[in-house]
């Protein structure tokens, strides 16, 4: 396990070994933000619950292909959401290639050995 200086934003060995594992918190709160920033108006506010009430009929039930994207888009249409993206200062640059190196020395195992 990776022990990172900064654990909002790092990389990790998943709990197999067999994956690495992303963490971001920045773009939950992002998002969190942009979907409510308009909330105070009425018309915005049920606009935005009826996209999310049309995301949650898509994901719990069976869905065709892209209809899950498809209302993901609607709910970022409608709350006017930005891009999900983090700027990265060039400290955090280099200590997060250094976790990932170490992601990909414990994740490549298997395959060096198999080479």
């Amino acid at each position: 396990m990776i022990h990172s200086t900064k654990p909002d934003l790092s990389f990790e060995v998943g709990g197999n070994h067999l994956h690495g594992v992303l963490r971001a918190d920045q773009i939950r709160t992002d998002t969190l933000v942009q979907l409510v920033q308009h909330w105070r108006e009425s018309a915005d506010r049920d606009a935005i619950i009826a996209a999310l009430d049309e995301l949650a009929d898509v994901v719990h039930s069976p869905r065709a292909e892209g209809e899950l994207d498809a209302a993901v888009e609607q709910v970022e249409d409608v709350a006017a959401m930005d891009t999900a993206y983090i700027e990265v200062g060039s400290p955090d640059v280099r200590r997060l290639l250094a976790e990932l190196t170490e992601v990909e020395r414990v994740t490549s195992r298997f395959l060096r050995r198999a080479s």
